[in-house]
């Protein structure tokens, strides 16, 4: 392992956090349980879900390890996992394949086995919100899902996907009870009929804060006690230090830079510890947000950029301490992660419209440089107003060949945002978190609800709406292959099946969204998200100010040459037949070596600035962007879309048949809004060229890769280009780029050898990853998207 960190220190806790095997902690599960069979039917909802956290932080094991200067774990030490049986229930068959697996494991203990069969799936099966979610879906929903025509995020983990503002560097948690005092104190319990629902939400939250607050001043004496037995002198000094911040915060507001860090962390505990979000809870803005106390520190001379830096490598070890905890079933089975999907966003502008890069900008940039860690997922805003050297130093971490930090445009989220319905001032502090998903930080709830299969429709179309792989009559009935006349025919047919399942998946998440509400709440989340308090209205039942739902478009390349294979070859040239297609796709191609020679190499394709494939590519995103954009759903806000996959494109190719391109069956779909694998021929500048005639600004977001070897982005012209190609990109809407830069023998070798390729990280989807740790089929993706040169 290669040893990186700035200091003997950060070397050790770096160490520890790689080296230590994630494993199931099971502490939580069993003072929840406890806490139902105490206070169930006895309190409300969002009271009993706040007591949650208050108990478990008021007898949870607390960690400090050697050397550690920012405190807090999830569980008992570093990798440890708890368990959510409220939100899934494991098996016991699913805890031996999260123990038993050769790669991404969390070790089991035998004792865990026995209180899972006895205590856990008794009291818990039953009662989880899967089970509620699956019970009370339709039965087309549940054939849609279980075929892959789309994913539900909801039935693993809960909503979340939230980032933080500057709202918890400016109050600690004593004031937000005084804030939740008010709002009760404010209630109309004479004309309001909503009252006593809003008193129990708000009652909760002030037991979260409860909890949090007791969990800061836990870490302070123990910090102390610690402090007492400690004989190196300035290790002593530390864990007073440390107890002198947690005197402060959660329970005040920051006053220093190392005080701002821990309230932070503070804070993702309780986020993460409460509900397991989708994603993990996010800081958002950090370089601003941290600032003003850096400024500070440094005039006072308290703080110089050697601490500042080491400051942020020990919250950089943090989250690579928090394994996102395992899911349950076939999902488990398929998850190729220990990322919990964290993102900083550094850079931008500030909230008045400014430059927002500043001294902590590059203190993160070089965080990230030294540290090469999966957790965080890093990125850098780009704005018009961005200087040059930030960017230039952004591409020199991102060519190291490890996948960050991504790429993102300031002035298309901000349009993007306020395309949504954000106020200008809110919209210029927000970003993306997940992935490369557009959100208005401290104020919104903005929660994926799921992956959505558009070349999988698409193939429904083409067999009047049967799946000849599940053997189940899935779409409308519309006609057969044979049957349309005309491309517009086709295209019409595939407009209504698009349609069809968009309608199945929205009253799923509807229903969902409701079941949330009243069964899921979270308390400690309202708190710190804007409008939550004042509203007395819970985050997960429509409190944020904001109440976004997104659908995920996957595989937009495959699609496109699908389409731009049967208009070009079977109505404009008449090269072949659709009955001929067809029997080339059910043969797989195999004896079709002509057609499989036409569909592949003398078709137009999307990714080469050509308007044949790109104009169709415009027209399947119009089609699905009008399809789901302005729904409403169930708390007060509005279903868009953003085009990603993380890894799901996999998934949804291993469900299909031989796709019209030439894609054989099985095989990963296209990724992101990337052209499909070996189709873009012509150099990034027309990759870029033909992805920004997508209009980026109507989506949440947009997931680019390219490819490059280390040769091609060598030197100080290599540098140019790269950072050349991103303000291009930008310069024409587009949302987000990001690099792998690698070759490919390296990346065949590292399949071949993966013990002698242990640090070998890859930009996958929206994260980083190691290499070896990846499916062989998500490892063949990324070896097989095209290399990219400037020349």
């Amino acid at each position: 392992m290669e040893e990186r960190g700035m200091n003997a220190r950060i070397r050790s806790l770096r160490r520890k956090s790689l080296e230590t095997r994630a494993h199931i902690d099971m502490e939580r599960t069993k003072s929840m349980t406890k806490t139902y069979e105490r206070y169930e039917g006895s309190m409300s909802v969002p009271e009993l879900r706040a007591m949650v956290l208050k108990d478990y932080f008021s007898t949870k094991k607390l960690y400090i390890g050697d050397g550690e200067l920012i405190v807090g774990e999830k569980g008992d030490s570093p990798q440890a996992s708890p368990t959510f049986p409220e939100l899934c229930c494991h098996t016991i068959e699913d805890m031996h394949v999260m123990n038993d697996r050769e790669l991404i494991n969390f070790q089991v203990k035998e004792e865990d086995y026995t209180y899972q069969k006895d205590s856990v799936i008794p009291f818990w099966e039953k009662r989880s919100i899967r089970k509620r979610i699956l019970d009370n879906m339709t039965e087309d929903w549940k054939n849609a899902y279980e075929a892959g025509l789309f994913t539900e995020f909801m039935e693993q983990r809960g909503p979340g996907h939230t980032v933080g503002s500057f709202k918890i560097y400016e109050k600690g948690f004593l004031d937000y009870k005084k804030d939740i005092q008010n709002s009760m104190d404010n209630l109309d319990l004479l004309n309001d009929p909503h009252a006593t629902k809003k008193m129990d939400q708000l009652k909760g939250m002030m037991i979260a804060c409860d909890g949090i607050l007791i969990l800061g001043a836990r870490y302070a004496a123990y910090a102390r006690e610690l402090a007492e037995t400690e004989t190196n002198e300035q290790r002593k000094e530390e864990l007073l230090q440390i107890a002198q911040n947690c005197d402060v915060v959660p329970a005040h507001k920051p006053q220093t830079y190392w005080q701002a860090i821990q309230m932070y962390w503070f804070v993702h505990l309780g986020v993460t510890t409460e509900l397991n979000p989708w994603d993990a809870y996010s800081p958002g803005r950090l370089d601003q947000h941290l600032n003003g106390f850096y400024e500070n520190d440094v005039e006072k001379g308290t703080l110089d950029d050697e601490k500042a830096l080491e400051l942020l490598e020990c919250l950089w070890i943090k989250f690579n301490n928090q394994p996102a905890p395992p899911k349950v079933g076939i999902t488990l089975k398929e998850s190729s992660t220990y990322t919990d999907f964290a993102n900083i966003n550094t850079g931008g502008i500030t909230p008045t419209g400014e430059n927002g890069v500043n001294n902590v900008s590059y203190l993160i940039l070089d965080c990230m440089e030294e540290m090469q860690l999966l957790q965080p997922s890093s990125n850098v805003q780009i704005s018009k107003k961005t200087p040059a050297k930030f960017l230039k130093r952004a591409c020199e971490v991102s060519r190291h060949g490890w996948g960050q930090p991504a790429f993102y445009n300031t002035e298309a989220i901000i349009q993007e945002l306020l395309n949504a319905g954000k106020s200008l001032e809110d919209a210029r502090c927000g970003g993306t978190s997940g992935c490369v998903e557009t959100g208005a930080f401290g104020n919104e709830a903005y929660i994926l609800t799921g992956y959505f299969n558009i070349p999988k429709i698409f193939e429904l179309t083409l067999t009047n709406g049967y799946d000849t792989v599940s053997g189940k009559q899935l779409g409308l009935k519309l006609g057969e292959a044979k049957d349309f006349q005309t491309y517009e025919e086709l295209f019409e047919a595939f407009s209504k099946q698009i349609k069809y399942f968009i309608d199945i998946k929205v009253k799923g998440s509807n229903v969902i969204e409701q079941i949330y509400a009243n069964y899921m709440p979270a308390p400690f989340l309202s708190i710190i998200t804007n409008d939550c308090i004042s509203t007395g209205k819970d985050y997960n039942a429509g409190g944020a100010r904001y109440n976004t739902k997104y659908i995920q478009g996957v595989g937009i390349g495959t699609i496109t040459d699908s389409l731009a294979a049967i208009k070009y070859n079977v109505y404009d040239k008449k090269n072949f037949t659709m009955e001929e297609l067809m029997a080339g796709i059910s043969d797989n191609f195999q004896g079709h070596d002509q057609l499989l020679n036409m569909v592949r190499n003398k078709t137009p394709k999307y990714g080469n600035d050509e308007d044949y494939a790109d104009d169709i590519m415009k027209s399947v995103f119009e089609m699905y962007r009008k399809e789901v954009t302005g729904r409403p759903n169930m708390n007060g806000g509005f279903y868009r879309i953003n085009m990603l996959p993380t890894t799901c494109h996999v998934y949804f190719g291993e469900v299909m048949t031989a796709s019209p391109n030439g894609r054989l069956a099985h095989k990963p779909v296209s990724e992101g809004i990337s052209p499909e694998k070996g189709a873009d021929i012509n150099g990034p500048t027309a990759v870029i060229k033909s992805a920004s005639k997508m209009d980026h600004l109507q989506t949440g977001g947009t997931l680019l890769n390219q490819k490059f070897t280390p040769q091609v982005v060598a030197g100080e012209e290599g540098l140019k280009q790269m950072a050349n190609l991103v303000r291009t990109y930008f310069n024409m809407d587009g949302h987000h780029i990001q690099f792998n830069v690698i070759d490919r023998e390296t990346l065949i070798q590292a399949q071949k050898h993966p013990e002698d390729y242990k640090d070998l990280i890859v930009r996958v989807a929206g994260y980083s990853d190691h290499f070896r740790n990846l499916s062989k089929e998500l490892q063949d993706e990324i070896i097989n998207r095209t290399e990219q040169s400037f020349n």
